[in-house]
């Protein structure tokens, strides 16, 4: 697949950004408040270490099983991969 090709120059005006107060932001009303599961599941990747590389694999998986983690929406191959490290941590000797 051909990678679309962008602009890396940012067109935002950043020193009017910096130059606002916080009383001159304005808050998205119709934005949905975080609660703290949410705040829970979110993911930072700034400052933390990177994670281990990954390799590709083929598995076969049961066809309910894979559907099913694909229902959960994007990132089911994280999940899978954090269930299997979980059981892989637990079954240490």
């Amino acid at each position: 697949m051909k990678r679309a090709h962008t602009s890396r120059k940012s067109r935002s005006d950043w020193s009017r950004v910096r130059s606002l107060k916080d009383k001159d932001i304005t808050v998205d009303r119709d934005a949905p408040s975080w609660t703290p599961e949410m705040f829970a599941r979110s993911v930072v990747k700034q400052g933390l270490k990177t994670p281990s590389s990954k390799s590709l694999l083929s598995l076969r998986v049961d066809s309910d099983v894979l559907s099913w983690f694909r229902s959960q929406g994007p990132g089911y191959q994280s999940r899978m991969n954090a269930l299997l490290r979980a059981y892989m941590q637990a079954h240490k000797s």
